[in-house]
């Protein structure tokens, strides 16, 4: 005990003094940047930066753009305004500048460095490959955070393990973001910390770096980035938000305290506090990623890994500490640990990865940082002081007549762009160019966001102090060209689509429920007086097997397809509904059998032949599938003809469905092949998948390309579904399927698992789900609910 508690004393003076030293820095590169305020010296030298600038940015009328694409289109369709850029041959220059962009801020490079010029056209040029490919291919806006092309991108790779594993964990941790964070916005930062790990790795690979060592550094960035980048969402979003109580914040810090400083995340103990369910998830991911983190390190960099991590998270603590309503704080305390937190965040991102040090990134970074932090506080200081949040902005809006001493936060990041341009990047032209570039979209776009009268408000406010420079500034806003960037517009793409998502699955979940609820009570086979006491015996029987608690999938599918695509009423196809589950429970039935599958239980209840005897679960599955038929023959509404083609399209498939079922019963005890266990699987649950989404196709008499397109997504979807199914049954919880776990190697079955083994398994599903989502693609129209019915039934726990 007494070593800990020195060992304990030895860490809190080694970051203390880690602290120390990140405070003297950034107060004296505060201290250069108000001498510059004071005596104004940067004015004369922007203004200079504006006069070489705007010779590339402002442009008299081009009449080749009108002619390309008659005028620029709004850049939220980014397609379409990339085939614009393209046209009007500026797509070139707007990829250079977006590329060199990300290389300043999130890899720390000089712009100078002939290697860096090498991977930024590079990227520049793949980028560009990429958007003329999928703009000629996509119809509407493309999707930016697929998993289909993030693990595409695996495969390529050789990390497919990897990949697997961030999707699966980003899946728990939009489950689990807390409803009073911005979700959206939660997981676009934790997304985007990711990709900027990876880019740390990517950009030090070589033509001649071998693919295993490729592999296993991709790997490693992957988990490194979820692992650091899991902060963002479960340590600064949830301490800034009220999603936790004071108490539980106080406790909560605490514990992140003593685990940077001790190197062990303490156990969770007694929480006092009514998030415990929530605390208790971040607790557990983030012990995880924390010892990851610490793992991975090298002995010898772990120590800087540690100190960088306490000044990070003691200077967001300080800065969140503040009080909007004290009046007192000093221009230091204000900007200080703002310049601490602002550059950390991006120097950690090599101690994580256990890089060697690098002096010039280190510079770079930690005099970049507030740059961007103060131009992000400016976009969101509305926002901020509805919060009552403390940022330079916020507090310079409320003080700025009581307290004549306080810096002007604009006219502070002016200095800071000045001090950029001449004092790191040397007058480096392209770093001039990017960083200006930069300043100017932002208050393009804060215009645009506020209104013109709102902005000239704010103008107003924050850069009366610098008229002759803010005169030039406004005329770039006014009249200055090119300056957007792709970052930007992927941004709000990616926000607006995770938002989208979370809408969808919504409305997924709620579809599943509500439509399951009204086929259920359609499902009931009703008595009447005159029917024979043997019937009525059956009809108890079937009603036993229907009132299980079924997902229901594919009479919902048929419905969602039906009723929300093809514009058919719910009435007109209810005896459809009706017929798939009634063919689907007989199906089941059949397989429990002891002849067949001899399960004891299925959808949480005995099976039918324990409840009764095997004959009378053989008869009620014959009196199932005949009543499925009757009721595909009440299909009135609709032309005999197209009736009788759906008729005889379903017993097609009923009757693959039992080849399916023999060549399973036939595979019993044997070794299959994967082509042998892809074929039964598809006859045993793809058939059904497919008439789930043909059979209402039918109805509505659509093309025969769109029913081939449906045909595909339901074979690649419905192996998906069966492989889930087998790694569910390798390891699942069998109170949370309904049915006992382990039954398929209890009866020596050969399964996906069996053949390919665990991790195989999981890479044949996501295969296959990459195959059903081009397949989703090649539909007239986009279909959310079986995009979002795929994402289920690989996700799925039962």
């Amino acid at each position: 005990m007494n070593n800990l508690l020195i060992n304990q004393t030895k860490d809190e003076a080694n970051v203390g003094e880690a602290y120390r030293l990140a405070e003297q820095k950034a107060s004296q590169y505060f201290s250069k940047l108000t001498q510059q305020l004071l005596n104004h010296s940067h004015v004369d030298e922007l203004k200079e930066d504006f006069r070489i600038w705007q010779k590339k940015h402002i442009h008299r009328f081009s009449w080749l753009s009108w002619f390309a694409g008659k005028r620029k289109p709004d850049t939220r369709n980014i397609q379409k305004y990339i085939h614009w850029l393209n046209a009007t041959s500026k797509l070139d220059d707007y990829l250079d500048r977006s590329i060199s962009y990300i290389y300043m801020r999130d890899l720390g490079q000089a712009l100078d460095n002939p290697k860096t010029q090498n991977h930024i056209r590079r990227i520049a040029e793949d980028t560009k490959t990429y958007f003329m490919r999928t703009a000629s291919k996509q119809q509407g806006q493309a999707d930016y955070i697929s998993p289909a092309a993030l693990y595409r991108w695996g495969q390529r790779e050789q990390i497919e393990e990897a990949v697997i594993w961030v999707l699966d964990k980003l899946k728990h941790v939009a489950a689990n973001i807390p409803k009073e964070l911005d979700a959206a916005q939660a997981q676009r930062k934790l997304i985007k910390i990711i990709l900027g790990v990876v880019l740390h790795v990517h950009d030090e690979f070589t033509e001649e770096t071998p693919q295993k060592e490729r592999s296993e550094r991709l790997d490693a960035a992957i988990r490194l980035g979820y692992s650091y980048g899991l902060t963002y969402p479960f340590v600064d979003d949830l301490l800034d938000s009220q999603a936790l109580t004071i108490q539980e914040k106080e406790q909560y810090s605490a514990m992140i305290q003593q685990a940077l400083l001790t190197g062990i995340v303490p156990e969770l103990g007694e929480w006092k506090g009514p998030k415990l369910e929530v605390i208790r998830y971040v607790h557990s991911e983030l012990r995880e990623a924390f010892d990851y983190i610490r793992n991975y390190q090298r002995e010898e960099m772990r120590r800087t890994f540690f100190e960088q991590s306490y000044v990070f998270f003691q200077s967001q603590e300080t800065d969140r500490s503040k009080n909007l309503s004290n009046a007192h704080y000093t221009n230091e305390e204000l900007y200080i640990p703002i310049i601490i937190k602002s550059a950390s965040s991006r120097l950690i991102v090599r101690s994580v990865l256990s890089a060697p040090e690098d002096e010039g990134f280190d510079l770079r970074t930690f005099h970049y940082g507030i740059y961007n932090q103060l131009a992000d506080d400016f976009a969101d200081m509305f926002d901020d002081l509805q919060d009552e949040a403390v940022t330079p902005y916020t507090y310079y809006l409320k003080y700025r007549d009581l307290r004549p001493d306080l810096i002007n936060p604009y006219e502070l990041y002016w200095a800071v762009i000045s001090y950029l341009i001449h004092d790191v990047y040397y007058s480096n032209e392209k770093a001039r160019e990017v960083i200006l570039d930069r300043a100017i979209n932002g208050l393009k776009r804060c215009r645009e966001r506020l209104g013109q009268v709102k902005y000239d408000e704010v103008m107003s406010i924050f850069a009366s102090g610098q008229p002759e420079l803010n005169d030039v500034v406004q005329q770039m806003v006014r009249k200055a060209d090119d300056v957007d960037f792709l970052d930007k517009l992927l941004r709000d793409q990616v926000v607006l689509q995770l938002s989208n998502d979370k809408e969808e699955k919504d409305s997924f979940r709620q579809t599943l429920q509500t439509v399951r609820e009204r086929i259920n009570v359609e499902l009931q086979i009703n008595k009447s007086a005159e029917e024979l006491d043997m019937k009525t015996r059956l009809m108890d029987a079937a009603n036993y097997s229907l009132q299980g608690d079924g997902k229901r999938l594919r009479p919902i599918l048929t419905w969602v397809m039906g009723v929300q695509e093809y514009g058919l009423t719910e009435s007109a196809i209810m005896p459809l509904l009706r017929s798939m589950e009634y063919m689907h429970t007989a199906s089941l039935i059949f397989d429990d059998l002891p002849t067949q599958d001899n399960a004891s239980t299925r959808r949480g209840r005995s099976t039918l032949h324990q409840v009764h005897n095997s004959a009378t679960a053989e008869l009620t599955g014959l009196f199932l599938i005949q009543r499925a038929i009757r009721e595909q023959s009440t299909l009135h509404q609709f032309d005999a003809q197209t009736v009788l083609k759906l008729i005889q399209y379903s017993a097609v498939k009923a009757e693959d469905m039992c080849m399916g079922q023999a060549m399973d019963l036939g595979s019993k005890g044997k070794t299959l092949s994967l082509e042998e266990l892809n074929t039964i699987c598809f006859y045993k649950t793809g058939i059904a998948f497919e008439a789930a989404l043909v059979m209402p196709a039918i109805l509505a008499q659509v093309k025969e390309e769109e029913i081939d397109a449906l045909k595909s997504f339901a074979y690649h979807a419905g192996i998906a579904f069966q492989i889930r199914d087998d790694l569910l049954d390798y390891g699942g919880d069998h109170r949370v399927l309904g049915k006992p776990a382990g039954q398929d190697e209890r009866n020596n079955n050969s399964t996906f698992v069996s053949i390919l083994g665990e991790n195989g398994a999981q890479k044949a599903m996501w295969e296959h789900y990459c195959f059903a989502t081009d397949a989703l693609g090649q539909m007239p129209k986009p279909i959310p609910f079986l995009k979002h019915l795929l994402d289920y039934l690989i996700a799925r726990e039962r």
